[in-house]
């Protein structure tokens, strides 16, 4: 019988080198990259070069897209067929059933029924006056440098020409220079899953889809989250695709109501804090399991048993 799994951590240190996956802002000429700054253990500030949550997931969000498309037994709303950024709100079926609906709770259930991507990626419904919630299953945390083991330089770029550039015409002639941002580093990673929220309605606190649908979506969830890691897309990935040197951490996965342990690698001591809370859980009576991975092959290897051998918390016995 597979085990059902309530919710999934995944903490640990990706290396990714020559990388530019996330810029903040242009000033003329110049490109500059993000940078955020963090206390350690002790207090002690530092300035960091850092990946935002919203551009993991948007990475993650377009694979479940991709895993979706084509794939019958994954429903997606008109929008996100599209890849809208509105989603289901700009789906004309569901624009026409949020009219006669009677309650915000029939309304969340079409919602989960129509489309994989909006079940577990969150939208805000506001279709017809309604005002509807629904929380994200996919959780990041910002992909943080780890403080002395990043570093991050400005590179010179010109575009030659043999043209002479004419003013004011806005064409983009003539020989231009710019500045462009460069990084390296081992950045920590704060990823977690609430399984068990799968088709699951807030408002009724039912599941609304049955065992097949909902282990369809699961799979297709752990399937996205494995290709956003081996394949992160991003900004000036044309010159600047991420030399990718490492990966490893611990997944936390919790058979029983209690969310897995989460302890960012920022901390040095990671591994033996989430193992010690895994005991100190499975002591009192909860169900947690700590998976080590020192690569990107055995991350991929333990999500594929995952994906073998466990289905979402939500579904019945089969």
């Amino acid at each position: 019988m597979n085990k059902r799994v309530y919710s999934i951590s995944i903490n640990g240190k990706v290396g990714l080198n020559l990388h530019d996956l996330n810029n903040e802002k242009s000033e003329g000429n110049q490109l500059t990259t993000r940078n955020v700054t963090i206390t350690d253990g002790a207090g002690k500030l530092a300035t960091v070069n850092a990946v935002s949550g919203d551009m993991l997931k948007h990475i993650q969000a377009s694979h479940l897209f991709k895993v979706a498309e084509g794939n019958e037994k994954l429903p997606m709303c008109k929008g996100c067929q599209k890849f809208d950024a509105n989603r289901i709100t700009i789906d004309d079926d569901f624009d026409s059933f949020t009219k006669d609906a009677d309650s915000k709770s029939d309304i969340v259930n079409k919602m989960i029924e129509m489309c994989v991507i909006d079940d577990m990626e969150g939208i805000l419904i506001t279709n017809n006056n309604k005002n509807i919630g629904r929380d994200s299953i996919v959780e990041f945390g910002w992909l943080v440098a780890i403080p002395e083991e990043f570093n991050s330089e400005n590179l010179f770029h010109v575009k030659y020409s043999n043209l002479e550039k004419t003013e004011g015409t806005g064409k983009n002639e003539g020989q231009n220079i710019f500045y462009r941002p460069l990084n390296s580093g081992q950045y920590a990673v704060v990823n977690n899953l609430e399984i068990a929220r799968i088709s699951y309605n807030d408002i009724s606190k039912e599941y609304v889809l049955d065992r097949e649908k909902a282990i369809n979506r699961y799979k297709a969830l752990l399937k996205s989250i494995m290709l956003t890691y081996y394949s992160p897309e991003g900004a000036m990935r044309n010159t600047q695709a991420p030399h990718m040197t490492s990966f490893e951490g611990v997944v936390s996965v919790s058979y029983s109501s209690v969310p897995a342990p989460t302890i960012s690698a920022l901390n040095p001591n990671y591994k033996n804090e989430i193992d010690s809370i895994c005991n100190t859980l499975n002591d009192i009576g909860e169900n947690v399991e700590l998976k080590e991975f020192k690569s990107m092959g055995e991350f991929a290897e333990i999500i594929k048993n995952l994906i073998n051998n466990t289905v979402p918390y939500g579904v019945k016995e089969g």
